[in-house]
């Protein structure tokens, strides 16, 4: 009987000790106080706020100048350096090119306006590309001041003018789609296709040929990838060139779903304007849907040093802040746009970012492709993404 009360009274004890430690563990440690953060003070700066404001500012630098490296390709391979010494503006004028009247100096812009700028002259040209004018143009220069090589930026196509200087010249609108840009025409300026050629199988009149098939305001962007240049009614697969404003809140940015807006910048900087990056899609491994891509194994690129894809984050930023424009008086959306009661936006979308020709991946050769319809493209949701696989 002793024994027992004396193995009850130490079962009692160990069962007190092992409360003891259930609630000490659940105590608030006092020995070792975590840090907890501090308001900004009455006066400081905004955290937040001076990181918009710096997001911004790098987001459209990068949309107006940062050619991510691209300068390697339209130059050294194509040319556009030598084009852009002999191109004239008016002929730059005619397939597209826009000029920033707020890039010119007083003196030049002045000029312009009394008309005794020599617009045939191809001198007035390279000076407009030093000044950063040419939207979308980037040069790049010898120590002595002579243009070494010249590529092209986001601004190139979605970016335009209002023309309140002259047709072609005037403010900055950036996220407008150049519909003017005669990109086919620009790129048969060069005097080298021959890397155009070589990689989609054709000869180099077939790819000028081609280029001139698209038009103004026309791009196809699936150039290097499924190597078809035509729909089977015989009509150029190249589609309009989409705006880049109003984009908040979409996540997919291709009107057949393909990826959203930080895939698409992705894409286009490695594969359409041939920077320097990192890109992956498995999808692009497809022989029979990418011919052309899955040969130049396009599906996993990773340049030696990565221009892109540092620069994604301010670019989306400043993408989503451009907001959309309104529709013009009389214009389809107009009186429902101003009640705010579309078809768009009950459906929770915005007319003016979804507009129909968004152009999807998949543009040389004569054969053709199906029109934009989603079932030549992969049916499962998007699984790329800019980083390397897990």
């Amino acid at each position: 009987m002793r024994s027992q009360k004396r193995v009850s009274r130490v079962l009692a004890g160990l069962g007190g000790s092992v409360l003891l430690l259930s609630l000490t563990a659940l105590a608030p440690a006092t020995s070792a106080p975590t840090a907890t953060p501090t308001k900004p003070a009455a006066g400081d700066v905004d955290p937040i706020a001076a990181h918009s404001s710096q997001m911004l500012d790098e987001g459209r630098a990068t949309f107006r100048y940062e050619t991510f490296g691209d300068q390697v390709f339209w130059s050294r391979l194509l040319g556009l350096d030598q084009a852009l010494r002999q191109v004239s503006p008016k002929t730059a004028l005619a397939v597209g090119l826009k000029v920033d009247a707020e890039a010119l100096p007083a003196e030049v812009l002045a000029a312009l306006k009394r008309g005794a700028v020599n617009l045939n002259d191809p001198a007035v040209t390279a000076t407009l590309v030093k000044l950063r004018a040419v939207v979308g143009v980037k040069g790049f220069y010898n120590p002595d001041g002579s243009l070494r090589s010249a590529g092209i930026t986001c601004a190139f196509c979605h970016s335009t003018v209002d023309d309140s200087v002259a047709p072609g010249i005037g403010r900055r609108l950036d996220g407008w789609a150049n519909r003017d840009l005669n990109v086919g025409a620009i790129v048969n300026l060069v005097p080298n296709v021959q890397p155009v050629a070589h990689l989609l199988g054709v000869s180099e009149g077939t790819v000028r040929t081609v280029l001139q098939s698209w038009g103004p305001g026309r791009f196809d962007a699936e150039l290097f990838l499924d190597g078809k240049a035509f729909r089977p009614d015989g009509k150029t697969a190249a589609t309009l060139i989409p705006p880049a404003y109003g984009l908040a809140g979409v996540n997919a940015h291709t009107y057949t779903g393909w990826g959203s807006i930080p895939y698409w910048n992705a894409f286009v900087a490695n594969l359409e304007m041939h920077g320097k990056g990192r890109f992956w899609d498995p999808r692009l491994n497809d022989p029979v849907k990418f011919p052309v891509a899955a040969r130049a194994g396009f599906a996993d690129v990773e340049d030696d040093l990565d221009l892109v894809t540092p620069k994604l984050a301010s670019l989306h930023f400043y993408q989503l802040a451009i907001p959309a424009p309104p529709p013009p008086p009389g214009s389809f959306d107009a009186p429902a746009a101003q009640r705010g009661k579309t078809v768009f936006a009950q459906a929770g979308l915005r007319a003016a970012t979804c507009p129909p020709s968004t152009p999807s991946p998949g543009g040389t050769s004569t054969l053709p492709r199906r029109s934009g319809s989603t079932t030549s493209r992969p049916a499962a949701p998007p699984t790329a993404a800019t980083a390397p696989p897990p």
